[in-house]
């Protein structure tokens, strides 16, 4: 398939629920790949930035882009693990359309056992993600939606629609980084709001967008440094439950393709 045959089918409707389940099989894939590694005493190296990497991150990112140049050949795809090693492809974010991958979101809830890490496969087109799939395979649960199909959350092998919620009248429920906080930034930044805040709860990886999607929470603001591979599917799975996600600085769309594919401060909402 080529890139401009992507940017036709994309433009002309919504993108085919044949592609989302072909995404879907690639991910549990890669879920596999990465139980295996996560039965074992693995062991934990460090990166450049000093973020960790294991053995289940460099086997699942080379199997999700193995199957992603299969099912789409040609179209680039834009991976955590090859960006950090200087594996980038050239993409066209203005015009066209391109991956985004995260083989393992949450290397830090990985190496802690607590089960939030996720697989995260997003479609980009024209700077919007447009499909997206997140699956967190120690927790049986998998998230997925895409423009104009709306989103879906399975589990148990049952799947079910999800649909973001209003928030209720005594204050909204924030999700907030469990290992990544903002700290007292996030509190003065929250104290300034009109509504009040009922709730505050910890989660990982990209879970907290899902939270959000699945009407389980209604705020989730991001003051420091994310890359566009954390959030990219679950931006695309909270927007097509109903949600958004905005810059801070400017309350525009948050968009991908930037340089460095590092994002600014952002917030995630739902209705």
């Amino acid at each position: 398939m080529s890139n401009n045959y992507l940017i036709k089918i994309l433009k002309n409707g919504a993108p085919d629920p044949a592609l989302l389940e072909a995404v879907i099989g690639i991910a549990r894939g890669a879920g596999r790949v990465i139980s295996e590694v996560y039965e074992t005493e693995f062991t934990v190296s460090a990166k450049s930035d000093a973020s960790p990497v294991t053995l289940a991150d460099e086997r699942a990112e080379a199997m999700i882009v193995a199957a992603l140049t299969a099912l789409t050949p040609g179209l680039p795809v834009v991976a955590e693990e090859s960006v950090a090693a200087g594996r980038i492809p050239t993409i066209d974010a203005a015009r066209g359309a391109f991956w985004l991958v995260d083989p393992l979101d949450g290397t830090r809830e990985f190496v802690s056992r607590n089960g939030e890490f996720t697989v995260n496969i997003a479609l980009i087109q024209v700077g919007e993600p447009v499909l997206g799939v997140v699956l967190a395979p120690a927790l049986d649960a998998l998230y997925a939606g895409a423009k104009e199909l709306g989103a879906f959350k399975e589990q148990s092998g049952r799947r079910h629609s999800i649909v973001c919620r209003n928030a209720p009248a005594e204050g909204l429920a924030v999700v907030e980084s469990r290992s990544h906080g903002d700290g007292a930034a996030l509190d003065a930044w929250l104290q300034r709001l009109s509504r009040p805040i009922a709730s505050r709860v910890k989660a990982g990886s990209s879970l907290k967008l899902c939270v959000l999607a699945e009407g389980g929470a209604d705020l989730y603001p991001r003051l420091g440094r994310t890359m566009e591979w954390d959030i990219a599917a679950g931006h695309a799975i909270l927007t097509a439950a109903g949600g958004r996600v905005s810059r801070l600085d400017n309350d525009q769309a948050l968009r991908y393709g930037k340089p460095g594919f590092e994002n600014p401060g952002f917030v995630a909402q739902g209705l």
